[in-house]
């Protein structure tokens, strides 16, 4: 397979638009990487043009150590996996996934082999001859990594193929996208607005925003040691929730006052709040780590309910402090909660994120651990 490297890449469009801006990027050989972010942030922007379907702007692309930048979509040795499956509604399901290869004027025997075997590990032998009207979304999907398996691409490229699929057939698409990167043994680049294919499927994800990488890292990385505010809070589900918090000091003691109530941060973490005392910051705790109390204690927070979400395994509690800033909770199934009464949550403080106001970078420094 290939490694990947791209080397301050910028598209800019008419108009001085900079849709991409100087995106630093090395996939290695075999590793599953995965571009996130939200709509419009230049994701698929930089697939496109690692796939030669987008001009590059500025900078260099190299796929094992060749320099890409001019040469066209069909040399550079990848195959791209589109959103809409992009299949050829006249043709049966085996001359799609051979369509490529007789292009390539691959003899006879060859295609049908490579055809046969990428059916067979897809399980899609029994639709061969079937045309893609006849197929679900799950089974078009199979057929569109099929044309790209075909290939034998040095790069497999995924542009938010799980998209118009449901719920319930986007996890099990996931969980065959994922077997499939380890049986081929291949170098993937998978494209998603959804922070939980990027946790579940990737080695390393990539988190854009206006055109701009945030962060790079491995999922647990990312979701435990965020960056910054915008990373913090995309990274996990339900996301991180964020307090504007003022740092005081009291006895020598550094507290983190929200207004209606007082808690301490851990001493590791009151080293680095101390030079913002007297300062607002951004407290960050995810709904995982805040807990119900059935009795007060110290670091309580006092909250309404708002709104209890049930869902079997845990309970999602909506809640809103005195000063009606909204927290999301998660807690065990077992408690019982009524909507408006003031219940009692503890924050896990070795958890706690904290963030600049301004800049909204992480106050804490990172590990360099990848």
């Amino acid at each position: 397979m290939a490694k990947v490297e791209l080397k301050g890449i910028s598209k800019v469009y008419d108009g001085a638009v900079r849709a991409v801006d100087d995106a630093n990027i090395v996939v290695e050989d075999k590793e599953f990487v995965v571009f996130v972010g939200p709509s419009g942030c230049g994701k698929s922007t930089t697939l496109r043009m690692v796939a030669g379907l987008e001009d590059i702007t500025e900078g260099e692309l190299l796929i094992d150590g060749a320099r890409m930048n001019e040469v066209p979509p069909k040399d550079r040795n990848i195959a791209m996996v589109f959103q809409n499956y992009a299949l050829y509604p006249h043709m049966s399901v085996y001359e799609n996934m051979a369509f490529g290869l007789r292009i390539k004027k691959l003899p006879k025997d060859e295609i049908d082999k490579r055809v046969r075997e990428a059916a067979k590990i897809l399980d899609i032998e029994k639709f061969l001859e079937r045309k893609p009207k006849a197929l679900s979304g799950g089974q078009r999907q199979r057929v569109a990594v099929g044309r790209a398996i075909v290939r034998n691409p040095k790069v497999f490229l995924f542009d938010e193929p799980l998209s118009n699929l449901d719920a319930k057939l986007r996890v099990t698409m996931r969980a065959e996208i994922s077997g499939l990167h380890r049986r081929l043994n291949a170098t993937m680049i998978y494209v998603t607005h959804d922070q939980v294919e990027a946790m579940t499927m990737a080695d390393k994800i990539v988190v854009f925003t206006v055109g701009k990488i945030q962060q790079i890292g491995s999922p647990l990385y990312l979701y435990n040691h965020p960056k910054n505010k915008f990373v913090a809070g995309f990274i996990g589900s339900p996301p991180m929730n964020f307090l504007t918090v003022k740092v005081s000091e009291e006895g020598g003691e550094i507290f983190i006052d929200e207004g209606s109530f007082k808690i301490k941060p851990i001493a590791e973490h009151a080293q680095y709040l101390k030079k913002y005392t007297g300062k607002e910051i951004y407290l960050g705790i995810r709904p995982e780590n805040l807990s119900y109390q059935e009795n007060a204690g110290e670091n309580d927070m006092p909250m309404q309910v708002s709104v209890v979400e049930p869902l079997g395994a845990d309970t999602t509690l909506w809640l809103r402090t005195p000063n009606t800033r909204e927290i999301v909770a998660r807690t065990e199934p077992h408690h019982q909660f009524k909507v408006d009464e003031t219940v009692h949550i503890r924050p896990t403080m070795e958890k706690a994120k904290y963030f600049e106001k301004e800049s909204e970078d992480s106050i804490l420094p990172l590990p360099e651990a990848f």
